[in-house]
């Protein structure tokens, strides 16, 4: 859900969003922890961020590569994410590395460089795609 991002971007609180919408504190925290939230609790949040109903269930797939955390990131994380916007598409990536991985296993000799570095460099896209999760970019 994006309730986080929708009142970081108007300055609030989570205790003024909670009495903005007419709902405890708790419930802010739980939604924006991921927790389901009631048809009710997302019509409030949808009347006070004053947007659709389904803006607020959406899941955000994108990176924000303008926001000032983004940034901040080590050059390093930036780089390998050059031209990547879409979560999807690493998963993509990753899901090829490994099947490229998996095919020169199989079809070219097994001691070729090939199937341990696509294996590798498939481990270290998902390693980077946990990271940008937990920072929550997407």
């Amino acid at each position: 859900m994006i309730v986080k991002k929708l009142r970081e971007k108007h300055n609030w609180s989570q205790e003024q969003l909670a009495v903005l919408a007419g709902v405890s504190l708790r419930t802010i925290q739980r939604v924006e922890a991921g927790n389901k939230a009631s048809l009710e609790t997302l019509k409030s949040l949808a009347s006070v961020f004053e947007v659709e109903l389904t803006k607020l269930t959406e899941e955000i797939v994108v990176i924000d590569k303008k926001s000032g955390e983004w940034k901040s990131e080590p050059w390093y994380i930036r780089l390998f994410l050059l031209g990547v916007r879409k979560r999807s598409h690493m998963v993509a990536i990753e899901y090829l590395l490994l099947a490229l991985g998996a095919l020169s296993w199989l079809l070219v000799k097994p001691m070729a460089i090939t199937a341990p570095l696509a294996f590798f460099f498939a481990y270290t896209n998902s390693k980077l795609v946990a990271y940008i999760d937990k920072r929550a970019y997407w």
